[in-house]
């Protein structure tokens, strides 16, 4: 499993925010949900985003954009349009003085809005919280990434676009997995274009010998690797993986192998049913206490403090609430 598979395989990347919107100008939403990562796909019409300090962007039908969070944006028919909703966090709607707008009628399921034949369609959706091991991919990414119509070549907006509306028995678990699909490919996109700097530890997946490693301590992390064992299967000295992979990845294999398993060891200590013992087992430690001493050397928590924070953090999200702005 790599970086960008947890995004598939991260136990909490399920339950995704998905919308459909159906707006005439002029309008403009605020978003300071707070999440960590966001997707727009343009169906028709057109649309600005407006990241807090950046300059807006014009996204046509077609394009894509990528929001890291969890800065504020906005999103217009214009740059000059004044935000008539803004989006708090758990997906709560109100006006900019602080109205709930939430007893406003809907335009259909999952789908709202100001106008139910609006020329500007667009599916958002939201990822609430990501599994710890997507931090790096995250920090990889900036504010704001858009890919242009063509440039993502996928029939999933489209797909999403229309799945997002229906409402049919486990459409939850399908728009969920959709929009996993469509933000694993959006981001080997914009990873592989020329004019994107990808981080070390991406580009060196494809090294034949760091690749092998990297594979095999993401596949099975309970394995007690040495840099022997993964020199060997790599097919060079142990000197040269240990000196080829501090320079391309930024850190010893051993060094890398500790982050990776205490990353996943966050993510599995969110299960309320996963004991530390469990977790330790899981990800390669010999004890509950000896995953707990290198968590809090490394986090500065322990990872019974570290699951208390995490369910305080995790909000629930909301039904869709739908509104009608005022035009």
């Amino acid at each position: 499993m790599d970086v960008i598979a947890g995004l598939l395989n991260g136990p909490r990347a399920d339950g995704a925010f998905l919308l459909r919107s159906h707006l005439t100008p002029p309008w403009a939403l605020e978003v300071r949900d707070r999440a960590p990562l966001t997707l727009v796909a343009v169906v028709s019409g057109s649309a600005w985003v407006l990241p807090e300090g950046l300059p807006p962007t014009e996204l046509r039908p077609g394009d894509l954009a990528i929001l890291r969070g969890p800065d504020p944006y906005a999103v217009a028919d214009d740059p000059a349009t004044e935000p008539q909703a803004l989006i708090h966090p758990g997906q709560r709607c109100t006006t900019p003085s602080g109205e709930d707008l939430g007893d406003l009628r809907t335009l259909g399921t999952r789908s709202w809005g100001n106008a139910p034949d609006g020329a500007t369609v667009l599916v958002t959706g939201t990822y609430q919280v990501l599994s710890e091991i997507c931090a790096p991919l995250l920090a990889a990414l900036p504010p704001l990434a858009v890919l242009r119509s063509g440039e993502c070549d996928t029939p999933l907006i489209p797909l999403l676009g229309a799945e997002v509306a229906r409402d049919a028995p486990g459409q939850d678990a399908v728009l969920d997995r959709l929009l996993d699909l469509l933000t694993v490919v959006a981001l080997r996109t914009w990873l592989a274009r020329p004019d994107v700097e990808a981080p070390a530890w991406y580009r060196a997946q494809d090294d034949p010998v760091i690749g092998t490693a990297l594979r095999l301590m993401h596949d099975d992390p309970a394995h007690p690797w040495t840099v022997a064992e993964l020199a060997d299967a790599a097919h060079v000295s142990r000197a040269a993986l240990a000196r080829r992979f501090t320079t391309e990845v930024g850190e010893p294999p051993m060094a890398y192998l500790a982050n990776w398993r205490l990353a996943l060891s966050a993510d599995l200590l969110c299960d309320p049913a996963a004991t530390i013992a469990s977790v330790a087992e899981k990800v390669g430690y010999g004890s509950a206490f000896a995953l707990s001493t290198a968590f809090k050397r490394v986090r500065g928590i322990s990872p019974k403090e570290h699951r208390e924070r995490a369910a305080r953090e995790a909000m629930p999200v909301a039904a869709v609430r739908p509104w009608r702005m005022a035009v």
